[in-house]
């Protein structure tokens, strides 16, 4: 089960949602030195007790984080930067 889960709608064709999408990848991986790939139109994520995955929809992007031990204490703060993020760039894309 998700620690964090975060749904941003956008109104973005689906080429500029999936540089929108590698725009936070690129962000958590200079943050938090995590390793991302894509597996179609899911973008999945990981580091040493933080893993999850940003699934591009139609007109919607699902984030969900799930949070080693470690990490808990963080996760407020870590999902009000990443919403606030997505917010940014899901809106600045289009």
């Amino acid at each position: 089960m998700a620690d964090i889960r975060i749904t941003q709608t956008h109104e973005l064709p689906h080429d500029a949602a999936r540089n929108a999408a590698q725009q936070i990848a690129h962000q958590m991986a200079k943050e938090y030195d995590m390793s991302a790939n894509w597996d179609g139109d899911v973008l999945l994520f990981s580091r040493s007790g933080v893993s999850g995955r940003l699934a591009l929809l139609e007109k919607e992007a699902q984030l969900e984080i799930q949070l080693g031990f470690l990490f808990k204490a963080f996760a407020s703060t870590i999902e009000e930067k990443v919403a606030a993020k997505m917010r940014k760039v899901f809106a600045a894309a289009a």
